[in-house]
């Protein structure tokens, strides 16, 4: 394994036996690169300029001279095509044996869905009831959870059928808000009515399907789910490609009987972090409305913030669901590359992206988690995966989080852009230590700007791909931004695609060197909290990639990698707005990512404020059910 360095092009060996050696060089002058050059330099574009700017990039005349002086100032060629890397290319995630976890409870894949949702209850603490809550309307905790729906259910509080009148109320009455609130692309609000009606009826026979049986689940609109198409964020994508059945993940949830509430709005094709979408509108933050929500699962994440789904399902090819889950104040996981199927997904992030629950607590992060994981016959892994395994969350945590390790890379972790992302970071570790004694251990992870632009020409060159052979009447049809940034994309050779790959094989090799020493990477989700939404941006779009590099400024190693990452909120900052801590677990290890975001999650509950724009579906209040014709 070869080491180099960017601008003085050194190289050297970096084996097991002397990377320690290297530390010392490393920090000297590896560290001052990666503060320079992780600012990303381009300029904020939106409206006229925008548009003005797309024009130019994609005439023949300017084009070309306009990406090559970006790739230069963002140092592609000196990292791609100016370095020697003598590494061979890892095309998919491959990764070296791994041990098994402690206090879990292993799962078959194969099994039923029902079965591991109902191995999953077993792992869970035990329940404490909020029924008077339900009939004095107050809710001194943050979020109704999906045992709370299930035990209203059970005991005749509420029905499905009148939390589904509630919601549809709610979706409804958003719209007639200021500024007017966006959460689906698609929402059906009589299939919603007729799978609510068929949830009450089997919990009245006493013949619920599981303890998912009526709770509400908002699906990402790159995840197929009848009777809705999916157009990926775009005017045009269900034209050229036809939802014929759900995507797996979203069929065994069904099978649990959970209510598929529509179409969440997302990022046009997943191609940035804020969420903006002006085609079909642009989510907003439910703790400020004036604020983005983060992307690309951005409908997703804030209809589980808002309270009026307790889970939604987002994808991740680029932080698309740890981002807005930080910048919301939730729960999101990505799951190990390939331990969730990517069947039925609209997906072109071939070699990395993970579809995985966004919740509003760890606990019911799991129970979709353990419902929907399992490959497909059709997937190809690199690696064979560890048993799928739950965390024994009703075992005391104090045990399990004192012998684990937490791995900090100080420079990495420090390099926020708000200071106040950095301290209640540093405070919610504190905090863990003082109340289970879990040691946070300093490490190195050498080359993460290489890391950066070797996922960037992946991902880059995987969408170009992707793209190739669609008319251009169509493309042109993209928003402003996306055209701008596929653009970019098309301008990867496949040299640099390749030299990628090499760089994933450096960066895996530097993750599973610190993993031998800590059980779990831990930094701050983004590097600020949610950024304002410029008014110009909501009907033309927004371009601004210095704001989408310090979003993603943490993120992109598990996707690279196709490591597990799991996004927990440990506080706000001084404006209210919540900030996120994310968790990097060993390859097929989410049960221990779990169990560690559960302690985060305790011990940091008392920090935590629920967003100003809530929808307690729960409450005194019941609905009268809808009567409609058609689905009677």
């Amino acid at each position: 394994m070869g080491m180099y360095n960017i601008f003085g092009k050194v190289r050297c060996s970096a084996t097991d036996k002397d990377l320690g050696m290297l530390k010392l060089f490393i920090s000297c002058t590896y560290s001052a690169e990666l503060l320079l050059i992780l600012v990303v330099a381009a300029p904020a574009l939106v409206g006229w300029k925008l548009k003005l700017f797309v024009f130019l990039e994609e005439s023949i005349l300017f084009g070309n001279l306009i990406k090559s002086n970006f790739l230069k100032l963002n140092h592609f060629p000196q990292i791609l095509r100016d370095v020697v890397i003598p590494d061979t290319p890892m095309y998919l995630p491959e990764y070296p044996t791994q041990a098994p976890e402690a206090s879990v409870r292993h799962l078959d894949e194969g099994s039923n869905p029902v079965d591991r949702v109902a191995t999953a209850v077993e792992c869970l603490p035990a329940f404490v009831t909020k029924v008077p809550h339900i009939h004095d309307g107050s809710n001194p905790f943050l979020y109704w959870t999906i045992r709370d729906y299930a035990e209203a259910y059970s005991t005749g509080h509420t029905t499905p059928t009148e939390v589904a009148e509630r919601f549809i109320a709610a979706v409804e009455e958003s719209k007639t808000k200021n500024p007017p609130l966006t959460f689906f692309i698609s929402f059906i609000a009589d299939d919603v009515r007729k799978q609510a009606k068929e949830s009450t009826e089997r919990h009245a026979n006493g013949k619920s399907l599981s303890i998912l049986d009526g709770i509400l689940l908002a699906v990402k609109d790159d995840v197929d789910c009848l009777p809705h198409p999916s157009t990926v964020g775009t005017k045009w994508m269900a034209k050229v490609r036809e939802v014929k059945d759900d995507a797996v993940c979203v069929a065994r949830l069904r099978q649990c009987g959970m209510i598929m509430v529509g179409k969440a709005v997302m990022h046009e094709l997943g191609m940035g972090t804020t969420g903006n979408n002006p085609i079909y509108g642009t989510a907003r933050n439910p703790h400020d409305v004036t604020r983005y929500t983060g992307g690309s699962s951005s409908g997703s994440t804030a209809l589980v913030s808002s309270g009026l789904c307790p889970v939604a399902l987002g994808t991740d090819v680029g932080g698309s669901i740890r981002v807005p889950s930080s910048l919301c104040g939730v729960v999101g996981l990505k799951p190990t590359f390939g331990r969730t199927t990517n069947h039925g997904l609209a997906t072109v992030g071939w070699s990395m992206e993970s579809c995985g629950p966004i919740a509003a607590t760890t606990e019911d992060a799991i129970l979709v988690y353990a419902a929907m994981l399992g490959r497909h016959p059709n997937d190809r892994l690199y690696s064979q995966p560890l048993l799928p395994c739950l965390p024994m969350l009703n075992e005391t945590p104090h045990h399990l989080m004192s012998h684990l390790k937490l791995g900090k890379y100080p420079d990495w972790f420090n390099f926020t852009l708000d200071k106040q992302v950095l301290e209640v970071c540093n405070k919610s570790l504190e905090l863990v230590l003082e109340e289970y004694g879990t040691e946070t251990k300093g490490i190195l992870l050498p080359e993460l700007e290489e890391l950066r632009i070797g996922h960037l020409a992946t991902v880059g060159s995987e969408y170009a791909a992707g793209f190739q052979g669609y008319d251009d009447s169509l493309l042109k049809e993209l928003c402003y931004e996306t055209r701008a940034t596929l653009s970019f994309f098309k301008y990867f050779t496949a040299s640099d695609f390749v030299a990628a790959q090499k760089i994933r094989r450096r960066a895996m090799y530097f993750h599973m060197q610190a993993f031998k020493t800590v059980d779990v990477i831990v930094c701050p989700t983004t590097a600020s909290s949610a950024p304002v939404i410029p008014l110009s941006a909501l009907s033309v779009g927004e371009s601004d990639l210095q704001k989408t590099g310090d979003l993603m400024r943490f993120i992109v190693a598990p996707n690279f990698l196709g490591l597990p990452a799991i996004s927990v909120p440990v506080g706000h900052d001084s404006k209210g707005l919540p900030i996120g801590l994310q968790l990097i677990g060993r390859p097929w290890q989410e049960a221990t990512l779990l169990h560690v975001a559960k302690a985060f999650e305790l011990i940091c509950a008392p920090l935590r404020n629920r967003p100003s724009l809530f929808y307690d579906l729960l409450g005194n209040c019941k609905a009268e059910p809808h009567q409609s014709k058609s689905l009677q």
